[in-house]
């Protein structure tokens, strides 16, 4: 089906001011912030479920391939229509349908930004603790589609954690409810963990019922420096040895440091080789003293510098050093791949010790920060003219020996950014061939003609017989290293 045939039938089905073929909206949905682009052929702005439905029903019908979108901030590649096709928007799903403190719940649409319900629940004295970096852009939709986390993890846990409940639009137009409103729910499968983290392999989802907490009264943050970063990551394990359960514990080597003070001027980075952020809340007399008792054991074990903030004010000033990392590292003018690994906790200084080697063999600086508590390191590859391709050549070979590395290290190779475009070489390297094969079982009970998001780490191949009749659908992983360009 042509272009214009394509967009004719899908305004038919939802009206003239819900698809588009311009120019603009084709280049700003063909590429997230990897650096892999494909554009979609029809750009759909789905307003409602019921949007959707017609949309699902009519590619399912005609194998037309759709790829979900949120914000479009993910890093892998994932948001890409890599087949063409259409790329099915939620942005303008942005309403929050309801906030109930008394039930402990908010319902919103997919579109709705984290960082909007954050405020918005805060404002009746409640907490929605998930907080990617990117909370100020990105959406719930992704946030459930990855599965994201961010800092505070280490304490409240990740975005399934929050998801009561979820309606899902399946790959033929189905609409399925799961879950609710209870904060235990023992009925049946988990199927609403099936479908957060999926990366919308396996359905849309259309709302989101999630849970929220009262807000902790009381925050005090910590931040020093080291002088190198294996005495930060001793810190950690002394933190958390001690009793402590910090809200976040945050890291940061000597590279990002630097592109820090560069960025943002180097009198707010204070001097040192590494960098360590703690974040306490709760009641405000508890708070006080854990943050005097935690200051004085960072002291003891060698911190360079040590500076603390007892009110949100002072708390939110401390977090703008973390939160600028990412944004200095891009300001070197370096490409930054960004990859978002997981060690067990007690790997940090291994993990480290093997990118600072591995920087000197391949000549490119190798930036690691992140959730220190929980073991989730964005690794960042820094490519200087990534177009030259004996340097896209280095940086792949770079991306290769650090995964096999995480997996030998009984890690992971995504934490929260999702598999996309981007890991999918290394999808089958870090799974059991036992879940994989229930991947494709579960892949092809619930999107047969492969409709949803395809192309990413799995792909599905229909086979015909020789009158071109439907016959299976077999599955097959894919293998090679994704061009960047």
């Amino acid at each position: 089906m042509g272009q214009l045939d394509l967009a004719q039938s899908l305004t038919a089905l939802i009206g003239e001011n819900k698809v588009s073929t311009s120019q603009p909206d084709i280049e700003a949905h063909s590429i997230d912030k990897w650096l892999v682009s494909h554009p979609p052929d029809v750009v759909v702005f789905a307003e409602s479920t019921e949007d959707v439905v017609r949309v699902m029903r009519f590619a399912y019908e005609n194998k037309v391939p759709v790829t979900t979108r949120g914000a479009g901030v993910g890093y892998v590649g994932g948001a890409v229509p890599i087949h063409g096709g259409i790329v099915l928007s939620v942005a303008r799903m942005n309403q929050i349908k309801e906030i109930n403190p008394e039930d402990g719940v908010a319902v919103a649409e997919p579109g709705v930004i984290t960082g909007d319900l954050q405020e918005r629940v805060k404002e009746l004295g409640y907490f929605y603790p998930p907080d990617p970096a990117s909370l100020k852009e990105c959406s719930l939709g992704g946030n459930v589609a990855t599965n994201a986390g961010g800092p505070r993890c280490l304490k409240y846990g990740v975005t399934r954690h929050y998801v009561l409940g979820l309606e899902v639009v399946l790959s033929d137009g189905s609409v399925v409810r799961l879950g609710g409103r209870c904060h235990k729910n023992k009925t049946g499968f988990d199927l609403i963990g099936m479908f957060v983290g999926s990366e919308g392999l396996l359905g849309i989802v259309t709302e989101i019922t999630c849970r929220i907490i009262p807000n902790p009264p009381a925050r005090a943050m910590v931040s020093c420096t080291f002088s190198s970063f294996s005495e930060a990551a001793t810190v950690v394990q002394k933190i958390l040895g001690s009793g402590y359960l910090p809200a976040a514990l945050e890291i940061a080597d000597r590279f990002t440091l630097e592109a820090a003070r560069n960025h943002v001027g180097s009198d707010m980075i204070p001097e040192g080789n590494a960098f360590l952020l703690v974040e306490l809340d709760g009641q405000e007399k508890s708070v006080g003293i854990e943050v005097e008792s935690l200051s004085e054991l960072i002291q003891e074990n060698g911190a360079m510098t040590l500076d603390f903030a007892k009110d949100e004010s002072g708390c939110d000033d401390i977090w703008e050093i973390r939160r600028a990392f990412s944004y200095s590292l891009r300001a070197t003018g370096l490409t930054k791949l960004n990859e978002d690994i997981v060690v067990p906790r007690g790997r940090l200084v291994d993990l480290v010790k093997f990118c600072e080697d591995l920087q000197r063999e391949i000549n490119m600086p190798i930036a690691c920060f992140g959730h220190a508590g929980d073991g989730n390191i964005h690794v960042n590859v820094m490519v200087e003219d990534i177009h030259i391709e004996d340097n896209r050549v280095r940086s792949d070979e770079a991306l290769d020996r650090l995964f096999k590395k995480v997996i030998s290290m009984d890690g992971v190779v995504s934490g929260e950014h999702g598999i996309g475009i981007a890991k999918k070489k290394w999808f089958e390297e870090a799974l059991n061939q036992g879940a994989i094969d229930l991947h494709k079982r579960l892949k092809d009970v619930l999107d047969p003609k492969s409709v949803l998001n395809p192309g990413k780490f799995l792909l599905l191949i229909t086979i015909l017989n020789n009158e071109g009749i439907f016959i299976s659908n077999h599955f097959i992983y894919a293998s090679i290293i994704c061009i960047r360009f």
